[in-house]
């Protein structure tokens, strides 16, 4: 067997102890898919974090648009007529829901608590309203038609034309007044808020509007309204 010289088996072990090249393409890809991943990485982050942030906003939207479609769905649901029984026949109106909203409701809540029921027309004012509640004395009818006479009557607004049905703007202990009036009445503007208008009985004004009265327009005979029956459709 053949000896092997010494300074041959030197470089021998000095080649299988030293370190093996990694080339630069295997670097090179190596740093990508390192690269790769930590973009990765970063994009789901953002996903998940803006997700987070919009469902609670997403939440609400969805319960607000709920809540406005329970109210739309409400509102149709409420009666859109009333019919006043009157002691001289039967007035029919009908309800302004989109227009007077807040004192449409009032007005159904009073019905339905049989506020009106026996509730008399105190005043009556021919060509100008018949005025039903609780009042007392010199009501506030009386006290419109002295100083509306005072004004010129030229620009008449279609929201007070004859057999319209209102309550007086202004807050009054006695209660909920109530006004149908029997003539355009343009400087009730300021004092009137409409909430609906009589469709059907405007015969039955008439005849309220033409029954005796002092000198204070209270009638001589009781005129007084037996109930009010609420309807969705006529």
């Amino acid at each position: 067997m053949a000896r092997i010289k010494p300074q041959a088996l030197l470089n021998q072990s000095k080649r299988k102890k030293g370190p093996a090249r990694i080339s630069a393409t295997t670097i090179f890809l190596c740093n990508l898919v390192v690269v790769v991943i930590v973009l990765s990485l970063v994009a789901t982050y953002k996903h998940w974090s803006q997700r987070s942030r919009n469902q609670p906003v997403s939440g609400l939207s969805t319960f607000k648009d709920t809540a406005n479609s329970l109210t739309e769905s409400k509102k149709y649901d409420l009666p859109g007529y009333a019919i006043l029984n009157t002691s001289k026949g039967y007035i029919t109106v009908e309800l302004y829901k989109d227009g007077s909203p807040m004192i449409v409701d009032n007005f159904l809540d009073l019905c339905q608590k049989e506020y009106f029921k026996g509730l008399p027309f105190h005043h009556v004012i021919k060509h100008y309203v018949i005025q039903a509640g609780h009042g007392q004395g010199l009501g506030a009818a009386e006290d419109w038609t002295t100083k509306g006479k005072l004004h010129s009557r030229l620009a008449t607004s279609p929201k007070h034309e004859a057999f319209m049905i209102g309550t007086s703007k202004t807050k009054d202990s006695t209660g909920f007044e109530l006004f149908i009036t029997t003539a355009p009445i343009p400087d009730l503007n300021d004092k009137l808020l409409v909430f609906g208008r009589t469709v059907k009985g405007e015969d039955v004004v008439q005849e309220i509007e033409e029954v005796d009265t002092d000198e204070h327009y209270r009638p001589k005979s009781p005129v007084v309204i037996n109930g009010v029956t609420l309807k969705h459709e006529i």
